[in-house]
């Protein structure tokens, strides 16, 4: 068995949860992540001073150490260029090129893609100067959708129930110079994010998970970056999975492919479940964070054996498996998020807590781990119900010792209240 030597560009949650199941992979020879986290410093190591938007110093770095395979893991190194690089250098990466990462760069690239490929999605429009934005949303009425026109760490959009929020969500992103903003209409339905491996050629889903992007219980609060999610989202049936693939990521993957910009790495696709059937809401061009914390406690499958069949175009033959029951991930961010969060609050007992804890915003400081981020770590645990992990997950989180812990009580509520 040929074992592979790795190196994981990251360090938030997503990337320690990869680096997890990457660890237990038999083909793995070693792994380095970089920057890395505490978490992940335990699982392989790490190289903090590596700057990964760099593809020069990644590809320059990844060939000294004789790396096989380079895992991109945020969405900023990809639309970098970084993977080109990387590409060009002859590393094997997974993750797409930065044309093909436009997919998430720019929302108004995805929404005139759809246009060209005839895939469902909200109707838009896209605007550079403030006031013509303010006319098209007094036109249109509330509710709307005004999204930030590139990469936003999953914070960029503004649900308005009200023109006075549309307003003040269009003021503060045209308080950027050069800012471009797309208008939507507000689809009405259940959201859902569904993951789908790609190598150019070949489509292999995964599973769809439900996020929970506000702060608040109850879906209330502002928006973040994800505070929890569960797998597998039994709302989206095999009859959506099958027309989503057939309606909205074929005609993706083909329309990119003609383009001569084919896509390799992980598809996210945002999707609304409405009346009418899946409508794409947008893509990103990585894995979900929290989604991806929860999709690898139930990937049964060799993460690594997948990974590497994508980055060299050899993923047609290949299967998936995945654990039975459900998981769940609660993200505990640290008081303030996702305004200006406390910092170097002090952090026990994650050892003994029961779950699997992913870190993201920690760091050592004084032989103990303290908080040094907003989202701070996710706790998770995969069992036989969704009940069962949701109840052992925050049990496990009142054994964690976190002063300035702020977390949803509620994560997987939908489902836990859908009727059989």
């Amino acid at each position: 068995m040929e074992r592979l030597r790795v190196l994981l560009l990251g360090s938030g949650g997503r990337e320690h949860a990869l680096a997890w199941k990457l660890a237990q992979s038999p083909q793995l020879a070693w792994l380095i992540s970089a920057p890395g986290n505490p978490g992940m410093a335990a699982v392989g190591m790490v190289e903090p001073g590596l700057d990964i938007l760099d593809g020069a110093a990644v590809a320059r770095f990844a060939r000294e150490r004789r790396i096989d395979l380079v895992v991109v893991g945020p969405e900023a190194p990809l639309a970098a260029g970084v993977a080109d690089t990387c590409r060009a250098a002859g590393l094997a990466v997974f993750g797409p090129s930065a044309a093909a990462a436009r997919l998430e760069a720019s929302k108004g690239f995805t929404k005139a893609l759809c246009d060209e490929a005839g895939i469902p999605t909200a109707s838009w429009a896209r605007f550079t100067a403030l006031e013509q934005a303010r006319a098209h949303v007094r036109h249109t009425g509330a509710p709307i959708v005004v999204k930030a026109d590139g990469l936003s760490a999953g914070k960029g959009v503004t649900v308005a129930a009200t023109l006075a929020e549309a307003d003040a969500a269009l003021e503060a992103l045209f308080s950027v110079p050069s800012a471009e903003v797309v208008i939507e209409e507000c689809l009405a339905g259940e959201e859902v994010s569904f993951f789908v491996l790609a190598d150019g050629t070949e489509a292999l889903p995964l599973l769809a998970a439900q996020d929970h992007k506000r702060v608040g219980e109850g879906d209330t609060g502002p928006n973040t970056g994800g505070m929890g999610a569960y797998a597998p989202a039994r709302v989206f049936t095999p009859a959506m999975e099958a027309e989503t693939m057939d309606r909205i990521i074929r005609p993706t993957l083909a329309t990119l492919a003609r383009r001569g910009t084919p896509f390799s790495g992980v598809l996210f696709a945002g999707l609304m479940l409405t009346a009418a059937g899946p409508k794409l809401i947008e893509y990103n061009v990585r894995f979900g964070d929290p989604e991806c914390q929860v999709l690898m406690l139930l990937l049964e499958s060799d993460l690594l054996a997948l990974l590497h069949a994508t980055a060299t175009g050899r993923l047609a033959g290949q299967k998936v498996r995945w654990k039975p029951g459900a998981a769940i991930a609660v993200v505990v961010a640290a008081r303030g998020y996702p305004g200006p969060p406390a910092t170097g609050g002090t952090i026990e007992g994650l050892e003994t807590c029961g779950a699997t804890v992913f870190h993201a915003g920690t760091r050592r400081e004084g032989g103990g781990l303290v908080a040094a981020g907003g989202r701070v770590m996710t706790v998770g645990t995969q069992a036989a119900t969704l009940r069962a992990a949701a109840d052992s997950t925050y049990t496990a989180i009142e054994r964690i010792r976190f002063a300035d812990a702020l977390f949803r009580r509620d994560i997987g509520w939908r489902e836990l209240n859908r009727k059989a």
